[in-house]
């Protein structure tokens, strides 16, 4: 990952870089699948299952959820990447999974998927819940399979 993060990097300063390669995109897909450890930046127990669910469809992995509360992460501008950060600085694992707000209330959500370094792999957004008015396990469903379709796992 790190050498393709440096050529993409080298590529954009010689003002080279002509959009995504397949072997970044590959390299994405092959962290998700590989993973051995996930956390799930979440305590709520109906969140996890849709997302426990998911990912055992596509990678052999330990899932677990954070053991700790992640609504300090709301007082913040971008709480979902916040609540994938926090467990990359209290949990050793290969890939993380946070969804929630996007940013200010009413911005809608965000799911997101984080490496061990806490760099995005992918992510997906949604409107907020007065807009869509769906429940919010089939919505984190929607979400988690847009956010690995966009890298080319498809569900």
């Amino acid at each position: 990952m790190e050498e393709i993060i440096k050529n993409a990097f080298i590529e954009s300063i010689n003002n080279t870089r002509r959009g995504d390669k397949r072997e970044e995109v590959k390299k994405i897909q092959e962290k998700i699948i590989n993973a051995k450890k996930i956390v799930v930046a979440t305590n709520n127990q109906k969140k996890f299952k849709v997302i426990r669910d998911i990912m055992l469809r596509i990678c052999n992995a330990e899932i677990k959820m954070l053991n700790i509360d992640t609504r300090f992460a709301d007082l913040t501008r971008m709480p979902a990447l916040n609540k994938g950060l926090m467990a990359v600085d209290t949990e050793k694992a290969d890939l993380y999974i946070a969804r929630g707000r996007l940013g200010v209330p009413g911005s809608g959500s965000m799911l997101i998927i984080l490496d061990e370094k806490g760099r995005v792999l992918t992510a997906a957004l949604s409107p907020s819940s007065v807009i869509h008015k769906e429940d919010i396990e089939e919505r984190i469903k929607k979400e988690l399979i847009e956010a690995l379709k966009r890298i080319g796992i498809d569900i």
